[in-house]
């Protein structure tokens, strides 16, 4: 029985190690790719790329959002986010928060 819940605890760590893992690589990828269409000032929207939408379509993003904290909120500008989220079709909900910011019933 104490194998079995050892080697339970091991799958547990490993599984939660790997989601980290993947979060900090969205992160990245998030960072390289769609930086550019995602940051301050609020306007000009500009469509973004191909390669932007990839990483949208690949992404965790309620990992992604657990990692917006008000110093990042300094930086991304979050209708922005959403645009590009609309865009590359992963849209999020109307009332979804990410970080401190709560998408609205329509932009």
């Amino acid at each position: 029985m104490a194998k079995l819940l050892l080697g339970l605890l091991l799958v547990l760590v490993i599984i939660g190690t790997t989601s980290a893992d993947n979060c900090a690589k969205d992160a990245e990828a998030m960072k390289q790719e769609c930086k550019k269409f995602e940051v301050f000032p609020v306007n000009p929207k500009l469509q973004p790329s191909p390669a932007c939408c990839a990483v949208w379509q690949r992404a965790d993003i309620p990992c992604l959002c657990k990692r917006v904290t008000p110093e990042v909120e300094k930086v991304w500008c979050m209708e922005k986010v959403v645009y590009v989220a609309n865009y590359c079709k992963k849209p999020f909900t109307p009332g979804y928060k990410c970080g401190s910011y709560t998408v609205p019933k329509s932009l």
